[in-house]
């Protein structure tokens, strides 16, 4: 009888320790799907957004360019202010800033509003992504906690691309594209109001702002993406391109040296000590470079060579996003079986093969023999790829680098999308310039030339893995041989031999 109370006992703050995690996985995912749903959601109410507003060609470019510029440029500032104002505090101001500018973009009346709208979108983007990814670290353990937790968030991070076009076709065929903006109003205000009841705030980091690195390093991401920008809409011998990437070299030259003397760093330079974790870092750019911009060129080709309209062209990207959400779940098992290693070379492998198979596409080919497959080869290649990056990068961070970290890996990852894409649509536009035939003969053309690229950067992501990163077991590591439990098992009978 007298022990039927702790029985009770012990379970009841079990559970309650498991729906609690639940709830704080729950808030941050819908916190960073959030962003990644308006990398894409404009894009297939790009054509009624430029009859409403009377947008030219080239300004209808910066509808998805001032997002791109705000949120690139200042990720690395974001993460270092979650640090030392705390990260809740950074990610409820993020939502907010974010819920109040899609709210402006969704009432703009003209081109100049919805820009600026669009911009301040990208600030509060930049405030929330670094937050979520460093929240994780901090609410769940190293281990298999942390690895359940990862693959939920990067299912996110995978699915939220495709979910955006499908949402963006469906709101802009049944109600008006401004929708695709106002819904995250409601959403952004929901989350605001439940993350301080929720998630736990971090310690407040101490010590000054690293003011000159900041200001370096700031200035020098919005150098570069924009003459990244600047290129993929003129040319590689655009004066102002070059002249902006002359100007990101050297505030970003400044930047390493100002790190490399600074007390506290935006960005430590020691992170890159480790060797996978720079691995790490380096394909997470490359992967992203190499396959973002299907996206763009795949959205082009459903909606004017197939003739999809915006909602048929939203659920075309279904397969992606399924093949994504299947496979991530499976990779925690993968991971504790197989290793990192292994994971990260056929993911890449498989995202090379999509490059490949999209750049034998012709003008002739539908839906089922052209796309799907390589819809499902990229959906089962990014859901084993990032996962375990993002593992890698975070394996062993003190909490006091966690924003630095994770503002890097969100750095590194949405630079390589976007520069990547620059380069792809360079290319594409070479490709086109000056050929002969009809315009879906001429898309098809130019789109495969792309593809292929894409697939080059793909191998020099294979190949930085197959190179670069080293097998290794430890504790904070992410190891070839397996298990999380089997990392924290020693350190479990070290402290029990000690106490």
């Amino acid at each position: 009888m007298s022990s039927a109370p702790p029985a009770t006992g012990s379970t009841a703050p079990a559970e309650r320790t498991v729906t609690r995690s639940g709830a704080v996985l729950t808030l941050i995912v819908t916190a960073y799907l959030m962003v990644g749903l308006d990398s894409t959601v404009v894009n297939v109410a790009l054509p009624d957004i430029q009859r409403t507003l009377h947008f030219s060609p080239t300004g209808l470019s910066w509808v998805l360019n001032a997002y791109t510029l705000a949120f690139g440029g200042l990720l690395l500032l974001a993460g270092r202010a979650g640090d030392l104002l705390g990260r809740r505090a950074t990610l409820t101001c993020g939502v907010l800033l974010f819920a109040a500018a899609s709210l402006a973009g969704g009432l703009a009346t003209d081109g100049a509003l919805l820009l600026a709208a669009r911009a301040a979108q990208g600030v509060g983007a930049a405030l929330i992504a670094p937050s979520t990814l460093a929240l994780i670290t901090t609410h769940f353990p190293d281990g298999q906690a942390r690895h359940r937790a990862l693959a939920v968030y990067s299912s996110m991070a995978g699915i939220g691309a495709s979910i955006g076009l499908v949402l963006g076709g469906a709101l802009t065929d049944l109600a008006s594209w401004r929708w695709s903006l106002l819904i995250n109003v409601p959403i952004g205000v929901a989350l605001a109001l439940a993350l301080p009841r929720t998630v736990r705030e971090t310690p407040r980091g101490r010590g000054r702002f690293d003011v000159s690195g900041a200001v370096t390093g700031t200035a020098g991401m919005f150098f570069l993406v924009y003459a990244f920008i600047r290129v993929s809409d003129r040319s590689w011998t655009d004066p102002r391109a070059l002249t902006c990437f002359f100007c990101a070299a050297a505030l970003l030259a400044g930047f390493l040296c100002v790190e490399a003397r600074a007390r506290q760093p935006i960005a430590p330079l020691t992170l890159f000590k480790d060797r996978n974790r720079a691995a790490a870092y380096a394909t997470i750019f490359l992967l992203p470079a190499g396959n973002f911009g299907a996206f763009y060129f795949l959205t082009l080709h459903i909606q004017q060579v197939l003739d999809y309209s915006p909602l048929k062209a939203g659920f075309a990207f279904l397969p992606l996003t399924a093949a994504v959400f299947v496979t991530v779940r499976r990779v925690p098992r993968l991971l504790a079986r197989f290793g990192t290693k292994p994971l990260l070379i056929t993911g890449s492998l498989l995202m090379i093969a999509t490059g490949v198979w999209l750049s034998r596409l012709d003008v002739g080919d539908g839906y089922a023999a052209g796309l799907l497959g390589p819809m499902l080869l990229l959906g089962t290649g990014v859901g084993l790829s990032f996962m375990p990056l993002n593992a890698t990068i975070l394996a062993g961070v003190t909490p006091a680098e966690a924003g630095a970290a994770s503002g890097l890996l969100q750095t590194f990852q949405w630079l390589g999308g976007t520069l990547g894409l620059a380069a792809l649509v360079t290319v594409y536009g070479t490709a086109t310039r000056g050929a002969h035939g009809s315009p879906d003969t001429i898309l098809v053309h130019g789109a495969t030339r792309a593809f292929e690229m894409g697939a080059l950067i793909a191998t020099a992501a294979l190949l930085t893995i197959m190179v670069a990163l080293k097998p290794r077991k430890g504790r904070g590591a992410v190891s070839d041989s397996g298990s999380a439990a089997g990392r924290e098992q020693p350190q479990t009978t070290r402290t029990r031999q000690r106490t």
